[in-house]
């Protein structure tokens, strides 16, 4: 026996996480931490703040105070990363941080002590304002501790969007060389699929079979399905069983004596599968079955819907020379191609069982939809 299983997993879309830590970096650290420094030199001793926020413009004047680090975390980063340019992005970051406060905090300061209303605020902005502009061009640091403070949390927030950045562009590829590879596995299947169809009318024509117009009617409607609705990611699931069926009938047809016969049960409205899934192993037991040569064989489906899940069995007696576990069926193009389709379009979302057991061929498939 061959079992191959398999467990569902997320779809994959971008991250919002980046941008949620990033608003909670400027709300909690920007908002609260630097605002709490910088209402501590406001408040008078012997001072009582009868409000939970005294002085709300401060928390302006510190997100303000902290624009200059955008271009940084934004820009500067994420640009050197992806260049790997690592001893650059060292030194830029100091050349730009070290000067970029003190330019920063000297635009805020001087902007905010034309609109400060209380004394103890107009004070405390020009005592900023002057105190960066005697600092600017030089390379003294009067805001060493605020530019360690800054550096590391928006060096975190820069890192974790680099991160999540590559990783979901790792996604992106990852999915284009699935759809490229499902593309060449259907068009690997459709000659096949046809190569095989061929044969048997070639057969009946030879015969004189008066059969023949209905199987060039019933292949004409097969390979309409197989060239044009299979070329969609998914369709319908009962335009899969109707092609099914008219799979069936051919083989019917071809093999009069012979028990074939496909059922499908439950509703199968609204339900989405990929094209031409499950014809391998419907190709696979009408390949190797034993009503090639006795009437007293049988090709049985069935197909049953249900919801979030999706079974199909299929039996057939094998002809009396093949063996259990016989590599010819383990092999081939139809078998190699249902199972990668299986991890392309359903990873961790299947179960596939081949048996072989005293004459009987049996494939099972489940879907968790």
């Amino acid at each position: 026996m061959q079992l191959f299983r398999r467990t569902l997993t997320p779809t994959d879309r971008p991250s919002r996480f980046p941008l949620v830590f990033e608003g909670l970096v400027w709300v909690l650290y920007v908002g609260m931490y630097k605002y709490n420094g910088f209402m501590e030199p406001t408040v008078q001793p012997g001072q009582a703040l009868h409000a939970n926020f005294p002085h709300p413009q401060l928390i302006l004047f510190a997100v303000a105070a902290t624009l200059y680090i955008i271009p940084y975390y934004r820009l500067l980063v994420p640009a050197l990363l992806r260049r790997r340019r690592y001893l650059l992005l060292g030194l830029g970051s100091v050349l730009y941080l070290w000067w970029g406060i003190k330019l920063n905090m000297l635009l805020a300061s001087g902007a905010f002590q034309r609109v400060a209303s209380p004394p103890q605020l107009a004070d405390f902005y020009h005592a900023y304002y002057l105190e960066a502009a005697g600092r600017l061009l030089t390379r003294a640091q009067p805001y060493l501790s605020l530019l360690f403070t800054d550096l590391l949390a928006f060096s975190c927030v820069a890192f974790m969007r680099v991160a999540f950045e590559q990783e979901y562009r790792r996604r992106h590829l990852e999915k284009d060389h699935l759809a490229l590879q499902m593309e060449q596995l259907k068009a690997q299947l459709q000659p096949h699929f046809l190569f095989n169809t061929l044969n048997s009318i070639y057969g009946l024509s030879l015969a004189g079979s008066p059969e023949t117009p209905r199987f060039i009617l019933l292949l004409s409607e097969l390979m309409r399905y197989v060239l044009y609705d299979s070329g969609k990611a998914r369709i319908p699931l009962p335009e899969e069983i109707e092609f099914l069926k008219n799979y069936f009938e051919l083989e019917q047809r071809k093999y009069a004596g012979a028990r074939v016969a496909f059922t499908a049960i439950g509703d199968t409205a609204g339900v989405q599968v990929p094209p031409l899934l499950l014809l391998p192993l419907v190709e696979n037991s009408f390949k190797h079955g034993r009503h090639h040569f006795s009437d007293d064989a049988s090709v049985q489906a069935t197909l049953t819907a249900a919801l979030g899940r999706l079974h199909f069995l299929i039996e057939n007696d094998m002809l009396p020379e093949a063996p259990a576990a016989s590599p010819r069926r383990s092999g081939g193009i139809g078998l190699q191609n249902i199972r990668q389709r299986l991890e392309l379009y359903y990873p961790d979302a299947y179960e596939l069982h081949l048996t072989e057991h005293n004459g009987r061929y049996r494939a099972e498939l489940t879907l968790h939809l």
